[in-house]
């Protein structure tokens, strides 16, 4: 995939440090410990809904989740034209996942789906008064976004489903007795609309979950996207809107957003000379938006790379600009600024 490289987060620099403490206790050992059983049963027992986008046979949060909610009906926030004066107008939408490799990693957040027997393991974290401790069940080689070698975010992202629970870390690094590091680590409920502890980051800097906001093959192959993606800006101001729960910036410029701002595609946008796979991703964009999770380059959706995507084919979305977007005011869909439950 052609294009610059995305923007490190905020917390790279921390990140680096971490790799090079890491790295002579990097080699991999399958033996890894385990504790109890009952220790990973943590979670809160939801309600699944089949009515709302799955994966594994789980439910990606119930249909009456904010992330499965639509926007296309809401009113524009306030603030939109200074946020995509602020974002760049003129800049293209550009796909942050694709097929093949870039730099020697695979394009795009890639996730495992892990059995409810999967061994759990111990995963110490540099912010651990924000974490949700460990065990987790780490296979002993998950996919790491940017490859094993990656000095990027190395997000891995892992969905139980024994438990329907998703387990996500950042910069998560192996240790040699089968242990894991991370900058961060965060567990969801997939049945339920429980929101983080407000303040607290995730393996995101909003302090949302990453997978729900992934563009997935399988969802744009089977023809519909019901979810909200999930995009990068360079700056983003010091506030967090619900449902996000961190913000990751010191600025209080009022025209860039807020992390968990959620944007859409405008209605008259027309989806009709792009190819059926981008018009099903573009046409979610104007259904269910985007929310900005993170600090990175502007205009960077995120995906789940995969070897059936056609590179070329996504690159053609950066024909949607950003003057083809506009913020949403969904404070309506807010039932508790605690839940992620979205009124109907």
């Amino acid at each position: 995939m052609s294009g610059s490289p995305p923007l490190r987060s905020r917390r790279a620099a921390a990140l680096a440090a971490l790799l090079v403490a890491c790295a002579a206790a990097a080699s991999a050992v399958d033996d890894a410990p385990t504790r109890p059983r009952d220790v990973r049963r943590r979670v809160s027992k939801g309600v699944a809904s089949p009515a709302g986008p799955t994966v594994a046979e789980c439910p990606v949060f119930p249909a009456n989740n904010v992330w499965n909610a639509r926007v296309d009906n809401l009113p524009v926030d306030a603030h939109s034209a200074a946020y995509i004066a602020s974002i760049g107008p003129g800049t293209g939408l550009h796909p942050d996942f694709g097929s093949g490799t870039w730099d020697g990693g695979p394009i795009g957040i890639p996730y495992a789906i892990v059995p409810g027997s999967q061994p759990l393991v111990p995963v110490s974290f540099d912010y651990d008064d924000e974490s949700d401790p460990g065990p987790y069940p780490i296979p002993p080689n998950p996919p790491i976004e940017g490859g094993p070698q990656s000095d990027g975010d190395r997000h891995v992202l892992l969905v139980d489903t024994g438990t329907c629970a998703l387990y996500e870390l950042y910069a998560a690094v192996r240790q040699s007795d089968g242990s894991w590091s991370a900058g961060s680590g965060a567990v969801f409920d997939l049945r339920a609309n429980a929101l983080r502890p407000a303040t607290w980051t995730s393996a995101d800097a909003a302090g949302l979950p990453i997978l729900p906001g992934l563009v997935r093959y399988d969802e744009v192959a089977a023809g519909t996207i019901r979810h909200a993606l999930r995009f990068t800006v360079v700056h983003t101001r010091d506030e967090f809107v619900w449902p996000a729960r961190h913000q990751a910036s010191s600025s209080t410029n009022a025209a860039y957003p807020p992390m968990g701002q959620r944007f859409r595609l405008k209605a008259g946008f027309d989806v009709s000379g792009f190819p059926k796979n981008v018009q099903v991703i573009l046409v979610a964009l104007k259904f269910y938006g985007m929310f900005v999770a993170d600090n990175g380059s502007n205009w960077y959706i995120s995906g789940v790379p995969d070897e059936r995507w056609s590179n070329d084919e996504l690159h053609l979305m950066n024909r949607v600009h950003g003057s083809d977007f506009e913020a949403v005011d969904e404070s309506a869909l807010m039932l508790s600024s605690d839940s992620a439950q979205a009124r109907p």
